[in-house]
């Protein structure tokens, strides 16, 4: 009964997203930047929602067809990574010099935020963040294990 209600509640949660965008199909037809601006549209329990009714329909999939679709994944994330080098490739040297200093006024700015942390708030940082790699299974470059990964 109780599933029964979480559903029905996720389904009032997740009723809107459907009426913006008309089918799953519209969703994956967007650019990164349309599925960006969307997604941040939506409020955190609309994303949650979301997000929960993707990992439940993952996770009733036979594993033949997970595994499909973590290859194709994997295959849009190589395909991704070449652009990206071909439009670095073709970037001027001021472009480039402004990218860096993007880069590195973020990486700046995320130190900032990490040192004026207490250290609890940074505990529950890390916490947070070995949670989310465990989860997800995430190995780093040449499939080693990554510090916080619980899968085998």
């Amino acid at each position: 009964m109780r599933k029964l209600i979480v559903l029905m509640l996720s389904a009032g949660l997740v009723a809107p997203l459907m009426a913006s965008a008309q089918s799953i199909d519209d969703l994956q037809s967007m650019s990164p930047e349309d599925w960006r601006a969307y997604f941040e549209a939506m409020s955190d329990d609309e994303r949650k929602a979301m997000r929960d009714k993707w990992r439940a329909e993952f996770d009733a999939l036979p594993e033949e067809d997970k595994r499909a679709m973590r290859e194709e994944r994997r295959g849009r994330g190589e395909q991704r990574r070449s652009e990206m080098r071909e439009r670095h490739a073709s970037m001027s040297d001021e472009e480039r010099a402004a990218m860096r200093a993007e880069r590195d006024a973020k990486r700046a700015e995320r130190r900032a935020r990490w040192e004026s942390m207490s250290e609890e708030e940074r505990a529950a940082a890390r916490e947070r963040r070995a949670g989310k790699k465990g989860k997800r299974g995430q190995r780093g470059r040449g499939g080693e294990r990554q510090k916080g990964d619980v899968s085998q």
